[in-house]
């Protein structure tokens, strides 16, 4: 219990605390200045999530990123079992990363300015319009030169394997003409999920980024099933843990 509150504690200091910066951020977009946004949101950012994983206690491991192009903005496609994917997942990418989110997020006052000031993008999957919409923003966003993630099954997986990936959201790597990363995660369940506890464990977690995908010299059928080869690849380097 005491891990739980002191984190929780840990993020509202720091929302509370960074109140000037909700009318700056803003600011610097309308005078064109969303690279300094971008960088040092960023950066605050991941401060807070790297002390939030030390006060949780997680013993984390990182392996591939060599694997991550230099240089390139690029899309990350994961596997997503708990709430503190997105912490771990953003301590383990270098230089920062948006989200694309579930609709629902951009409700939560104050988190969801500081996700939108990461570039992130809030998808509301029941609005086959709207969809198609933050998937172009996305791929916007990846062409100027910020990385996002997404995880394309759409919500939290509670079973032992990841539920089946939506292929329309790998569009975002196309159209953004970027590579693809995969990334598989485990144990981060094991941090507040499995236990069924309003709580926060210590756990062994694990984060393997593979090697990248680019869509442009893939043949047409296995684009067509692409999700479905990266959600096995996440299966198989998990299971070999």
């Amino acid at each position: 219990m005491i891990r739980i509150i002191l984190i929780m504690g840990h993020f509202i200091i720091f929302l509370l605390s960074q109140l000037p910066w909700y009318f700056i951020y803003p600011a610097w977009d309308k005078k064109g200045l969303q690279d300094k946004r971008y960088d040092r949101a960023s950066k605050k950012i991941d401060k807070v999530f790297h002390t939030a994983l030390v006060l949780s206690g997680a013993q984390i491991t990182v392996s591939g990123q060599e694997n991550i192009p230099e240089n390139q903005a690029v899309l990350y496609v994961a596997n997503h079992s708990s709430y503190c994917d997105i912490p771990v997942l953003y301590d383990a990418i270098p230089g920062g990363t948006g989200f694309i989110a579930k609709k629902e997020m951009e409700k939560i006052p104050l988190l969801a300015q500081w996700m939108k000031f990461l570039n992130s993008e809030f998808l509301d999957r029941k609005d086959i319009k709207q969809g198609m919409q933050i998937i172009k923003n996305a791929a916007d966003t990846i062409k100027h030169g910020h990385s996002l993630v997404i995880f394309p099954e759409g919500t939290r997986s509670q079973d032992e394997h990841p539920h089946e990936f939506k292929e329309g959201s790998l569009r975002i790597a196309s159209l953004a003409k970027a590579p693809i990363v995969p990334v598989a995660i485990s144990g981060t369940a094991d941090m507040m999920e499995n236990h069924h506890k309003f709580r926060i464990y210590p756990a062994a977690v694990h984060v393997t980024f593979g090697k990248p995908i680019y869509m442009n010299e893939l043949p047409r059928s296995e684009k067509k099933h692409l999700g479905e080869t990266i959600r096995q690849w996440i299966i198989a380097t998990n299971d070999a843990l």
